[in-house]
Order: C-alpha cells, then sequence, then structure tokens
C-alpha cells in the first residue's frame, strides 16, 4: 500500500493557489482539466517532498462549502522558520488563528477554511510578538 494524496474541495483556484503556494511555499506538480466532467485537479506537493501531494478539488459549477471544515481535521507542515511562514501569511492578509507561541506549532485556514498545522522542524525559542499573541477564531 502507498499513500496517494489528500483531496479538499476549494471555490476559487487562484486564492487557493495563493495560500498553498505563496503562502506555504507548496508547488504545483501537476493539473488535470476535464472538460466532460466540468472539473479542475491541481496536485500540491512540499517542495522538499513530493511524494505526499494534495489534491485541490475545483468544480467548475461551484460547490457550496459551508461555514468551515473542522470536521475534516486538519493538514501538517514542517516548516523550516515558523515564525517566517507565519509572517509571511500574515503579511499576505491570512489569519494566524494558534499563533507558535511556543515556537513549535501554528494553525492557518486556508481561504477554504481547511485548517493548517504548521510544526517547525527543530527548536525555536519563544519569541515576541508570538510568544503574547491570542488565538483568534477557530482552526
Amino acid at each position: 500500500m502507498k499513500y496517494l494524496h489528500t483531496m479538499i474541495r476549494i471555490k476559487n483556484i487562484d486564492e487557493s493557489l495563493r495560500f498553498f503556494c505563496e503562502g506555504l511555499g507548496l508547488i504545483e506538480t501537476r493539473r488535470i482539466e476535464n472538460d466532460k466532467g466540468r472539473f479542475t485537479l491541481i496536485f500540491l506537493a512540499a517542495p522538499k517532498d513530493n511524494k505526499a501531494e494534495i489534491e485541490l478539488t475545483y468544480n467548475w459549477d461551484g460547490d457550496n462549502l459551508g461555514e468551515g471544515s473542522r470536521n475534516f481535521g486538519h493538514l501538517a507542515y514542517r516548516v523550516d522558520n515558523i515564525y517566517e511562514t507565519c509572517h509571511r501569511l500574515m503579511r499576505m492578509g491570512y489569519t494566524i488563528n494558534r499563533p507558535p507561541r511556543d515556537g513549535h506549532m501554528a494553525f492557518v485556514r486556508s481561504p477554504d477554511k481547511i485548517s493548517i498545522e504548521l510544526l517547525q522542524e527543530n527548536y525555536l525559542e519563544p519569541i515576541e510578538p508570538w510568544k503574547s499573541m491570542a488565538n483568534t477564531g477557530t482552526w
């Protein structure tokens, strides 16, 4: 048995790619446009681990994704510097729902409300402004 990917539905390709590629640093590995089925599949992976992909599914006729997908759980990525990653996401307009107060873990939500856990590769000393930031919303 081999793990292939995790699929999440998206409402807007550009917004989702901005979050996952520009914000998180994932790379697009392949894309499938299906005219007959009226959908687009976009596969993304971490630059250093292209074996574990996420599949972004965009249905051309739209999807009612509701108010969130907490029941999905979350995707998790190990990052080289959690402070830099969170700072980049904040500059892009995303809310860090659970800031990396401990220098180790943070949560942010994609434009389609998918929870993303960020885990620090090695130990980082807790620093301001992160260590005194409160949680925002749910993740």
